[in-house]
């Protein structure tokens, strides 16, 4: 079944992603009118998490900034699909990078980094970023439970040099580079919920005291990697801007999750100044009421 699957969708994802943008962002508005007008895909849980997080917004501004979330949604579902046929030239003229030079300067002092980002913006592009630096990519995903569009997700990353492994190969794989003296710069999306009863560390995320992912930061302490935050700016449709802050150099001068708040600040100023481009269909906040009376 998977490989039907595969063989019936795969030419229709082909056809998407040839189209020239003008056409494409066509879609993406029809898309976005049945996705948001017709089915209502999560706009319960997405208007939920905007009042949980901003309760002095009006619903009628909480209206707005669905609306505004769910076109973005729907650009990036296409653009992803574009994805598969887009050209080096075309990705590096609709995804640049304003202080690219803060990661070579990293590699030249012989520092591997471990990149944080959030699902804001967009993430579908950053994987040109191999282009124009000097480490090896990793970034840690999901795997997608049919293994031929599995396969085929991992094909598009690996145009650029970019490998996609699972939170399961991560420190094996990591530490294999290391002591081969490899210099790799390594992407962990580390702004979603893990299981309550599973996390180490619950922390205020939008003023709401949540479980905290802290993979990104106990493997950089591990492996002493420098770590870095990257942010993207949409500054027209189609196009973004990636930037670049150091968190730290030195991870194993921090106590215990203070890299992982200090990431979450990071994520926060960018949800405050355009929230419509955070992913806000995912339940980020439901745990909020299980925090355990260790972390109240």
């Amino acid at each position: 079944m998977q490989l039907i699957a595969y063989i019936i969708i795969y030419p229709i994802l082909w056809f998407v992603s040839i189209l020239p943008f003008r056409l494409l962002y066509g879609l993406s508005d029809a898309l976005c009118f049945f996705t948001y007008k017709i089915f209502g895909y999560r706009k319960a849980t997405v208007k939920e998490n905007l009042r949980l997080v901003f309760p002095d917004k009006s619903e009628k501004e909480i209206s707005i900034i669905t609306r505004q979330f769910y076109h973005h949604l729907c650009d990036m579902i296409v653009e992803a699909i574009k994805s598969l046929t887009i050209s080096e030239a075309e990705m590096k003229k609709r995804f640049t990078f304003t202080n690219v030079e803060l990661i070579n300067n990293l590699a030249d002092k012989q520092r591997s980094i471990i990149l944080m980002c959030a699902h804001y913006g967009s993430w579908e592009w950053i994987f040109i970023l191999q282009k124009y630096i000097k480490l090896k990519g990793y970034a840690v995903y999901k795997r997608l439970s049919n293994k031929h569009f599995d396969k085929l997700v991992k094909g598009i990353r690996a145009k650029y040099n970019s490998h996609l492994i699972t939170t399961k190969e991560t420190l094996k794989i990591l530490n294999k580079s290391k002591k081969k003296g490899e210099l790799t710069i390594n992407g962990f999306a580390s702004d979603q919920s893990p299981k309550a009863n599973k996390a180490f560390h619950w922390s205020e995320f939008m003023g709401i005291k949540v479980p905290m992912y802290t993979g990104a930061e106990m493997l950089a302490k591990r492996l002493d990697m420098a770590v870095v935050f990257f942010s993207v700016k949409r500054l027209k449709r189609g196009y973004y801007e990636c930037s670049f802050k150091t968190i730290t150099e030195n991870p194993k001068d921090y106590k215990d999750y203070e890299i992982t708040d200090l990431f979450f600040k990071l994520v926060e100023e960018q949800i405050i100044e355009a929230p419509q481009y955070y992913l806000w269909t995912h339940k980020r906040w439901k745990h909020r009421d299980k925090v355990p009376a260790e972390f109240q």
